[in-house]
């Protein structure tokens, strides 16, 4: 479902993100990447949701060669994905009810169906109950359930999660990575969760790949890949890519633009809140 074939990414500012990396990931797979900050973890997520593309090699989802992606698919092929976040991405202003449902608004889902998708999502991470609550009345955990709902609602195909447990405690970290299990196993959806807490991957019979400064040094599932210790990089790694949004309408341009429908009108309050943004920066 997912390869990587040769995959090489240097930044503008010289650093070599990744090298020569060769993963294959297969649909329904739970997989484990684990490193330390700066090891390419994040570099390699940007890769599969088409933020970056490679420097050299060739990255192929679900029959899609991300390489020779043209702009105007990206949000298309997005829709394949549902991305969780280290910080949440709830928006402050909204329900848990209404946090959801945004992710199908903004494709220009029928209500109806909305209704219906939201509820089994809410259901599935076990919040049905807390549907007219305010993400301020939540604990970390709800809210990340929250995230992993809306990431869920619209039939991902793969569960992309980035440092998911990286904000709450490990018990509450365990009931993230128990639901993604869960969700994996009954839904055959794929699973690729990026972490740091090596003590909390070990807890669980998952395939782990290790990245270190960029090049894939040990893969459970390929026992044979051995790679001498190699040292620590000196130059800067490139700037986190996920930062915390400022304000409620950059949230809201951010899920957008993870699968906007490019091509037919969305929900009208949606519309208005992108007329909104678009007036606040022209100002």
């Amino acid at each position: 479902m997912i390869d990587f074939s040769n995959v090489s990414k240097t930044y503008p500012n010289g650093t070599k993100a990744l090298n020569n990396c060769n993963i294959h990931i297969d649909r329904g797979e739970f997989v484990f990447i684990v490193g330390s900050s700066g090891a390419g973890k994040s570099t390699f997520l940007k890769m599969i949701m088409r933020e970056e593309v490679p420097s050299e090699g060739k990255i192929v989802v679900d029959g899609v060669e991300l390489n020779k992606l043209k702009a105007s698919k990206i949000p298309y092929y997005r829709r394949k994905l549902g991305i969780v976040f280290q910080d949440f991405r709830l928006i402050p202003n909204r329900t848990v009810y209404d946090n959801v449902a945004f992710a199908m608004h903004v494709i220009g889902a029928k209500n109806k169906d909305i209704s219906r998708r939201v509820a089994y999502a809410l259901s599935l991470v076990g919040l049905s109950v807390k549907a007219k609550c305010y993400p301020h009345e939540l604990s970390g955990g709800e809210q990340q359930r929250v995230a992993l709902a809306r990431a869920l609602v619209n039939h991902a195909d793969i569960i992309v999660a980035d440092e998911p447990t990286g904000n709450i405690d490990p018990e509450m970290s365990r009931d993230i990575v128990n639901l993604l299990n869960h969700i994996n196993a009954n839904n055959n959806t794929t699973v690729i969760m990026v972490t740091h807490e090596v003590d909390l991957v070990k807890q669980y019979n998952k395939r782990i790949i290790t990245i270190k400064n960029g090049t894939v040094i040990s893969d459970t599932a390929h026992p044979e890949i051995v790679v001498e210790d190699i040292p620590e990089r000196v130059e800067t790694a490139p700037t986190a890519y996920y930062e915390a949004p400022l304000e409620d309408d950059d949230i809201e341009r951010f899920i957008q633009n993870y699968g906007k429908n490019t091509e037919e009108s969305v929900n009208t309050e949606e519309s208005a809140a992108s007329e909104k943004s678009e007036s606040s920066d022209s100002i």
